[in-house]
């Protein structure tokens, strides 16, 4: 586990001045969003929050590398086209071509480059909030599948037999035209 820790990738995403009003007066502290990723196919996100920044990053940090999940990847890009959803935010992942590059915003590029993947195409609709766009990344990387799972289960629909569907016996009734 030791020499993992060196090799994650970690990248704060947002870091937010958060006030909470006391009967004495304001309480201040800080929210952090950190993505982390081992840079081969597992990444996780993570939130903090503190007195102090640098204590709500290691708290995120820490949060993210035991959420992490594993992403399926398909040379440097994904398998296959998905959309993810999460609260107002939307988020279109979809395979690129070698030597294309991660072409994303500042939040789902933290992600890309932290699982691994080094061309891939994305869009974020709707939201710009960083926490509903992690969340809704998330939910796109979780529904990738790799391609001989998908080429498993196509097989086993195929072979499945059909539904039988019902013939109605008789005389064919006549419609006038």
């Amino acid at each position: 586990m030791e020499d993992r820790e060196y090799q994650l990738i970690d990248r704060v995403v947002h870091v937010n001045r958060v006030t909470k009003v006391v009967k004495g007066g304001k309480n201040l502290s800080f929210s952090a969003l950190v993505v982390v990723g081992d840079g081969n196919g597992r990444v996780g996100f993570g939130t903090g929050k503190a007195r102090e920044v640098p204590q709500a990053i290691k708290k995120a940090t820490e949060q993210a590398k035991r959420a992490m999940i594993e992403v399926p990847r398909e040379g440097t890009t994904i398998p296959h086209e998905v959309i993810g959803h999460f609260g107002a935010g939307k988020v279109i992942l979809r395979p690129a071509s070698p030597g294309t590059g991660v072409i994303a915003g500042g939040t789902v590029r933290a992600i890309m480059e932290a699982a691994g993947i080094g061309d891939i195409l994305t869009k974020s609709l709707r939201s710009t909030n960083p926490y509903n766009l992690v969340r809704a990344t998330f939910a796109a990387l979780e529904q990738l599948t790799p391609k001989e799972k998908a080429l498993a289960l196509r097989r086993m629909e195929e072979t499945a037999e059909p539904p039988e569907t019902e013939v109605p016996k008789g005389p064919i009734p006549e419609v006038e035209v």
